[in-house]
């Protein structure tokens, strides 16, 4: 095609039927067609900035959102959220010839995940069921079995949620500073709270409250500890022993008998073995994390000085 650049082929229709007809003899009508064609390729080329903006940053952010969330799940969810309000934005920008109105803004909005979403509330909800629970296990003097009927439904509600929770905040990518705070604290304080009525009620030995939350304490300020040299993942012994805690501690808060009472004593020892070896296991990774940390250090020290 005679004095049209090749991508211009992409402009509007109008631009490319100027240019197509000038093209075969040099027509009157070709200076305007060139000058058409010309228009067309300046707004092929200003819509590539707007794509470029709304893209890489959309992109490179969902990476490490997804990442980052993908220490437990593979972060299958946070990514790809993002990557879809990046790539809307890029194909608005395409078909219009012009940036998209607002796509770098929206991309923006869509890595800022409000605090009043559905992953905070429900570990809000956990929250107020730490004192419901409480309120309702010691009813009564803490034996009457309606009453422990409702604590031990307030208790489940608390442990389902847990679960529900953080999988939705990072399938769609609601993670927040606050849900990184109030989480743990949610899951420490109904575990805590259960475990402290059921040993002042004299259902459950006091050794065992103090393992077990003497365990998730230290675990919480180790990690704390390490954090410089990196984070602990959560490993699968780890989530088998929060799932048999929760199944224990809620058999203890149900007032059963015979065999099933039997059972949740068993329950209960394979959860305190669990706590146990995991714990054991969080202080070994701890201890190589902080030893590969040092060496690493200390050898980009050596490079530096050299």
């Amino acid at each position: 095609m005679t004095g049209v650049p090749a991508s211009a082929a992409g402009g509007p229709s109008g631009a490319r039927r100027a240019a197509a007809g000038a093209a075969p003899d040099k027509a009157p009508g070709a200076s305007a067609g060139r000058s058409a064609a010309r228009s067309a390729e300046g707004g092929v080329s200003g819509a590539a900035p707007g794509t470029g903006q709304g893209d890489a940053p959309g992109a490179a952010s969902g990476a490490r959102q997804g990442a980052a969330a993908g220490a437990d799940d593979g972060g299958d969810g946070g990514g790809a959220a993002v990557g879809d309000g990046s790539e809307s934005a890029v194909v608005d920008a395409q078909d219009d010839g012009k940036p998209a109105r607002g796509g770098k803004l929206a991309a923006a909005a869509v890595n800022q995940a409000s605090v009043w979403n559905v992953a905070n509330l429900l570990t809000m909800l956990r929250l107020i069921l730490v004192p419901a629970f409480v309120a309702l296990m010691l009813a009564d003097g803490g034996y009457d079995p309606a009453w422990r009927a409702l604590a031990w439904a307030a208790f489940a509600i608390a442990m389902i949620t847990d679960l529900f929770d953080g999988h939705l905040a990072r399938r769609y990518n609601l993670v927040t500073d606050f849900g990184k705070i109030a989480d743990p604290i949610a899951d420490k304080a109904i575990m805590g709270a259960a475990l402290i009525c059921l040993s002042a009620l004299g259902d459950l030995p006091w050794w065992v409250t103090g393992v077990i939350l003497g365990r998730e304490l230290g675990i919480t300020l180790l990690r704390f500890l390490v954090i410089r040299y990196g984070v602990i993942p959560a490993s699968r012994g780890g989530k088998l022993k929060t799932l048999t805690q929760g199944v224990a501690v809620g058999m203890y808060v149900l007032p059963l008998t015979g065999w099933l009472a039997t059972l949740r004593f068993w329950v209960m020892a394979a959860a305190v073995v669990l706590t146990v070896v995991t714990g054991l296991d969080y202080v070994k990774q701890a201890i190589v994390l902080r030893r590969q940390g040092i060496a690493e250090r200390k050898a980009a020290l050596e490079e530096k000085e050299a």
